[in-house]
């Protein structure tokens, strides 16, 4: 980070506005660091977070917040923030547009983000259709592990799928290692057709990606895909151009070799299902976990939504959240371009 950059970090101050124009807010709770102090010095070393400066940000960020967007229905503790900061590696602007558009893309898609809690997904907790591996990756990643062939289309539609990860990166971005060493996501497209491929258009994908790249708090470290059949090179011809590059190169397409697999992933940490001996592929342990936090999804997202449009309305969307008309793609687009990988 340069001179310039660290000189604004030291004053916070110079984005707050006096007391007598802010309406009045209850003092979020205080922040407890939870980190190991490795853990710490990842921190400094990958996301430019000073300790001895972390809450001075977290105040600067919360007083831009105030300034700039006073209508903006949001959290200001100062945990709720640092995942913002940590995201952005603390450069104030962009965690604020961060959090602009975390706003913004759950407003923008109420199918996927209205009554969201556990309860009302147990369908597809229950087909195991996605769960979180017990043991993390060598640098500490928790691993979200997809399985699209469990989906019925005829039980639900895809978006209830796409809720369920929603609602997995949510608890899973709670925890402090998260924030610091990002996820890991491991996809196994075993056994997936055309017709259940189909469901996952352009403007889906688009939606999707806009918001897992620009709209939400967590770094994907690497995606691996397994088991992909010859229809997957369709779905990621779909994918890839809205994909950042960097995202792009962190997808690694193993096919059926898992020993290619576990040159990043070690067999260590990995059910037995994909070469690992690390027991079977359990789906109830961290089903369990996010059940047990019904009443803190009831609290975040099933509450009448006060109104923000002032903030959000003239907010961008991040690229890939535009409204149905500007993203009106055939269906049979897609499934032409699937049709060509056979």
């Amino acid at each position: 980070m340069s001179e310039e950059s660290d000189s604004l970090r030291t004053s916070p101050s110079a984005a707050s506005l006096s007391e007598n124009e802010l309406p009045a807010r209850p003092e979020p709770p205080g922040y407890v660091c939870s980190l190991s102090e490795e853990l710490v010095m990842k921190a400094r070393e990958e996301l430019q977070e000073k300790p001895e400066w972390r809450l001075r940000d977290v105040q600067a960020l919360r007083d831009m917040v105030r300034k700039e967007c006073p209508n903006l229905s949001t959290s200001l503790d100062d945990a709720f923030l640092l995942r913002f900061l940590r995201a952005r590696k603390f450069d104030y602007d962009r965690a604020l547009q961060l959090l602009i558009n975390y706003h913004s893309c759950r407003r923008s898609w109420p199918e996927v983000f209205d009554n969201l809690k556990p309860s009302a997904l147990k369908d597809v907790l229950a087909s195991g259709f996605l769960t979180v591996l017990p043991h993390t990756d060598p640098r500490g990643c928790h691993i979200l592990c997809l399985r699209p062939d469990r989906w019925i289309p005829s039980n639900y539609p895809i978006t209830e799928n796409i809720r369920a990860i929603y609602l997995t990166l949510e608890k899973l971005i709670q925890s402090e290692e998260t924030q610091v060493n990002g996820i890991v996501i491991l996809a196994d497209y075993k056994g997936v057709s055309l017709s259940k491929a189909s469901h996952f258009g352009p403007f889906i994908a688009k939606k999707v990606i806009g918001i897992l790249q620009d709209g939400f708090p967590i770094r994907i470290k690497a995606v691996h895909v397994v088991n992909e059949p010859r229809i997957f090179k369709g779905i990621f011809a779909i994918i890839k151009p809205f994909l950042k590059e960097k995202i792009a190169n962190r997808f690694f397409l193993h096919g059926s070799d898992l020993n290619s697999l576990h040159t990043n992933l070690p067999r260590s940490i990995l059910p037995k299902e994909y070469g690992g001996t690390a027991g079977e592929l359990d789906i109830a342990a961290w089903n369990t976990v996010l059940l047990a936090s019904e009443e803190d999804f009831v609290r975040e997202f099933c509450q009448p939504d006060p109104a923000c449009d002032n903030i959000l309305g003239g907010a961008l969307l991040p690229e890939g959240l535009t409204s149905d008309a500007q993203c009106d793609d055939s269906m049979r687009a897609v499934k032409s371009q699937l049709y060509s990988c056979y």
